[in-house]
């Protein structure tokens, strides 16, 4: 088995067409099907199914192209280690948008002084997605929601997150900054993410302890079109206060929840130990960040 052939793979399997990836890689897609070919018979299993529309991984090609892309990643980190005697390479950490406004400086900040020679890939999405990207082996660590952090993951909390009411003037009935119960949100309009991710999850169970069904006006997932969905119509939403960043000043009123268990943990997730992508020379420890 060659590193060319788990390249060959993850690209065709990224872009579910053997031509497209033949392209991209600058290879006659025959030379590009022979070596998939060699792999799968290597291997003893199919790896990728032909569909009407291109080629999809199968289950076995589905498990086998998260290793594979640890595969390189480990390949292009020891690359760099027989370059470079200095701590160096490349580590990816995700971040939610929220976590992004507060986080994202200091630890940049951090790391350029202490680590000077370690390149960041910064990624900034949905808890959620941040989850599958780390399982996927796409990130080193990330911080997510407790309720997004997936199984059989280390852990280290940074950070836990107060919730508010975030509502255009007018849309609510306490004047700004006035602290709201779960029973005074009963019939109010909420832009709110899908099931999917671990706000949606905190939400729902505070409403579900005071006996009341929540209204969901519209589902989001992305953090910049919610919070202009709530400036511009007669809606409402619960985020952090963080969020507030991404509204126009005096646009919107925020509450207080009264709600002691309405918060959201923040927590640096990591792949396992025996797999994270550490830049060459980086101390074992499980999720370094410390």
């Amino acid at each position: 088995m060659e590193l060319r052939q788990l390249r060959y793979f993850v690209r065709v399997a990224e872009l579910g067409s053997i031509g497209r990836a033949a392209r991209d890689l600058g290879v006659v897609a025959s030379a590009l099907s022979q070596q998939i070919s060699r792999l799968e018979s290597e291997l003893a299993t199919r790896l990728l199914m032909r569909t009407h529309t291109g080629v999809v991984p199968t289950a076995a090609g589905t498990a086998f192209l998260r290793q594979a892309r640890l595969t390189l990643r480990h390949a292009e980190h020891a690359v760099a280690a027989a370059r470079e005697a200095r701590l160096s390479g490349m580590v990816s950490v995700g971040f939610a948008p929220t976590t992004a406004s507060m986080l994202a400086r200091p630890f940049y900040a951090a790391m350029a002084e202490r680590y000077p020679n370690v390149r960041l890939h910064l990624v900034e999405g949905l808890s959620g997605n941040l989850g599958e990207q780390l399982n996927s082996r796409r990130l080193d660590l990330a911080v997510l929601f407790q309720n997004d952090s997936g199984q059989g993951r280390s852990a280290i909390p940074v950070l836990d997150e107060k919730l508010f009411l975030l509502a255009p003037r007018g849309v609510f009935a306490l004047p700004d900054g006035e602290p709201a119960t779960i029973d005074q949100l009963a019939g109010l309009p909420l832009a709110v993410t899908s099931k999917a991710h671990g706000l949606r999850t905190w939400v729902e169970a505070a409403f579900e302890r005071a006996g009341i069904e929540p209204w969901v006006a519209v589902e989001v997932d992305g953090l910049t079109t919610l919070m202009d969905l709530v400036q511009a119509n007669p809606i409402a939403t619960i985020q952090p206060g963080a969020a507030v960043a991404r509204a126009e000043t005096g646009l919107l009123n925020m509450h207080p929840i009264d709600d002691p268990f309405l918060f959201r943990r923040n927590a640096v997730y990591c792949i396992n130990d025996d797999e994270l992508c550490r830049p060459p020379r980086w101390p074992r420890a499980s999720c370094w960040w410390t």
